[in-house]
């Protein structure tokens, strides 16, 4: 009986320094290949702008009047900005009086240009109607899917934008046509007298900037005072030119961190076409692109005005049951992209393939099944064939 007890005391001895001598798994966190609703989002810092801005400049040399405006003043077409007094001489002069009337000869020739510029913008905006109410019918008769008529609804509403914008060139250059021949009127008043230029607004909106607001003499061309319309606002999107080439007209996108409670619809309107380098916060050269965005309802704009900062986040491909995992998990072997899954209790190196990348997610397309475990932030020491074992939640 000692010998049976020696020997089981001597087993147990051996089979616990064999489990303190094997190496303890480590601890990973683990995360499941899942499926389900994917969204492949833009995310980035924007502000607002007015759309339509005008800048109200001296026609020629003259003295200024203090201007009374302020910004957010109110203003009318035909309000009166700004008020020019003649200098002694430089207004009779002959050679003036000839730049002048070559002035008003272009901003004629400008107003013809912005009328059939205004012709052709009513043209394509009857032609978005024509094509809009066709695709209705022929989507009522399943003839049409109804991502064409969301398609056409957008195309519709820029082509309407564009028009407006249209006009308000058009009124501009009328009021410029208007500025040139008092400016050349002023030329006919005689020595002596104290006829003065009044500057008008040339479209209802507010002052945004007063830029010369003190009395004295300005040369031509002086900015004077800037006015646009609050309510037609856009934001833009400063984006990096890896994401912008993913982004189209017409794709939606949300706001938020404006300053209100809710979030606000959007969808975009433009890329534009060329990128610019700005440093980050790290110091960074980065190429962005700005991506001009328009609200869905205009009436939420009410509460921005310009220059507002925002977050915008632009949607750019979604799925529903999509296969996915944790874009941490994802690292470079080679060419192509692998994670580290657990099979056994064991670190394996699997080769994956992926589609739409988020910043937390990422699409699997092959190379793992629902379930299957994978280290969510594999260590840069991780081998395969080590043991592991998944951190408790």
């Amino acid at each position: 009986m000692k010998k049976i007890i020696y020997v089981l005391v001597g087993v147990a001895a051996v089979a616990l320094i064999a489990i303190a001598a094997r190496p303890k798994p480590l601890e990973v966190e683990a995360s499941p290949v899942t499926r389900g609703p994917f969204r492949q989002i833009v995310d980035e810092d924007g502000k607002t702008r007015v759309r339509e801005r005008y800048m109200v400049s001296a026609p020629v040399a003259g003295t200024l009047a203090r201007i009374e405006l302020h910004a957010g003043d109110a203003v009318e077409p035909g309000t009166v900005i700004a008020r020019l007094l003649p200098l002694p001489s430089p207004l009779l002069d002959p050679r003036a009086r000839d730049i002048a009337e070559q002035h008003l000869a272009s901003t004629r020739d400008a107003q013809s240009q912005a009328a059939a510029a205004v012709v052709r913008g009513e043209a394509a905006a009857r032609l978005a109607d024509i094509t809009l109410a066709r695709d209705k019918e022929l989507a009522a008769q399943n003839a049409v899917t109804a991502q064409q008529v969301e398609k056409d609804e957008a195309d519709d509403r820029m082509q309407k934008s564009e028009l407006e914008s249209l006009r308000f060139a058009q009124k501009v250059a009328a009021h410029a046509v208007d500025e040139a021949r008092l400016a050349l009127e002023s030329f006919s008043a005689r020595a002596g007298t104290s006829e003065q230029m009044q500057l008008t607004s040339p479209v209802h909106g507010r002052v945004l900037h007063v830029l010369h607001e003190d009395a004295g003499v300005v040369q031509a061309g002086t900015a004077l005072v800037e006015i646009g319309d609050p309510a037609t606002l856009e934001i833009v999107v400063a984006v990096l030119s890896q994401d912008a080439v993913t982004i189209r007209a017409g794709m939606t996108a949300t706001l938020s961190h404006w300053g209100g409670p809710n979030e606000l619809r959007a969808h975009v309107r433009r890329v534009e076409p060329s990128g610019f380098t700005r440093l980050s916060a790290l110091g960074v050269e980065e190429q962005r692109v700005n991506v001009l965005l328009d609200l869905d309802d205009p009436a939420d704009g009410k509460a921005l005005g310009d220059g507002f900062a925002l977050e915008a986040q632009i949607l750019t491909w979604s799925g529903e049951e999509v296969p996915q995992i944790p874009t941490s998990a994802l690292f470079r072997q080679g060419k192509s992209w692998a994670v580290f899954a657990i099979d056994e209790g064991k670190a394996v190196v699997k080769p994956v393939q992926i589609g739409h990348r988020g910043p937390l997610r990422t699409e699997l397309v092959e190379g793992l099944e629902a379930g299957e475990l994978v280290i969510s932030h594999p260590a840069p020491t991780l081998k395969a064939g080590v043991h592991v074992r998944p951190a408790a939640s």
